[in-house]
């Protein structure tokens, strides 16, 4: 009986079986002996389900097929069955591949923690109504800003952010530029758009959509006479109410 929880192991199976293939197998001398053991059980599983539908018969055909098959791969793939128990045994290799997973694991849980640090400061600062412009871009996109502003390179944070946002700061007017999950700089100049806007949204909101009028970018506005919390993207601007819906944006932005 499936049950989602089986389901979910499947797919850990098959997740593990793919780096596994992926790291190990693929484009070497045994990526021929792997396609045929995947053939092979393939075979097996089928002399195996097909007597549950009463084809007892083609089943039992089956495992007679499957069972030469298995002494046949032996004898054939003799030499890629040798190379392939050496590539099981080689330590090193096996190391740097769970040193890869273990790296993109963790660019993962900081680009979630940057979500919320990002979330942390964008609640606050909509409470009380602090301008904000966060740009969510690549380095391809540089080109497009007018003035860079101040370097920072720095963790995401919200303390950073509300510090830099503070009104009294001579950088809370700009643009924070993310790149690479970090701060890459704060004070940015953004080009302004030249189309028509409402007459409730400034130069922040006018700034974020000449930003994605020119570029890949995606920026984050926080209005400082509503407290508004809007994304401009492909040169439209669409406002958030909900946290959550925020958070759910953000992911899309950060964790593709």
């Amino acid at each position: 009986m499936f049950t989602w929880l089986n389901i979910i192991q499947i797919f850990v199976i098959v997740f593990i079986v793919y780096v596994f293939y992926v790291s190990f197998i693929k484009n070497t001398s045994s990526e021929k002996l792997v396609r045929g053991l995947v053939g092979l059980g393939i075979l097996w599983a089928l002399s195996f389900l097909l007597p549950w539908v009463h084809l007892y018969l083609l089943g039992r055909f089956l495992h007679w097929i499957a069972l030469f098959m298995s002494m046949a791969l032996i004898v054939i793939f003799q030499p890629e069955l040798r190379k392939f128990l050496a590539l099981m045994g080689n330590v090193k290799g096996l190391k740097n591949a769970i040193f890869a997973f273990k790296q993109i694991e963790k660019k993962a849980n900081d680009k979630q923690k940057s979500i919320d640090e990002i979330i942390k400061a964008v609640s606050y600062m909509s409470e009380k109504h602090t301008g904000a412009l966060i740009v969510f871009m690549d380095e391809e996109d540089m080109g497009n800003i007018e003035r860079y502003g101040t370097q920072i390179n720095a963790i995401v944070s919200s303390e950073l952010l509300l510090t830099i946002f503070f009104n009294k700061t001579p950088l809370h007017d700009g643009a924070v530029l993310v790149m690479n999950n970090k701060i890459a700089y704060a004070g940015a100049i953004l080009p302004l758009s030249q189309n028509q806007l409402q007459w409730k949204y400034g130069t922040r909101h006018r700034a974020a959509l000449g930003m994605t009028e020119v570029s890949k970018a995606t920026v984050l506005v926080v209005s400082e006479e509503t407290g508004d919390i809007s994304f401009a993207e492909k040169g439209s601007l669409k406002k958030y109410d909900d946290l959550k819906k925020v958070k759910n944006k953000l992911e899309k932005i950060l964790l593709k």
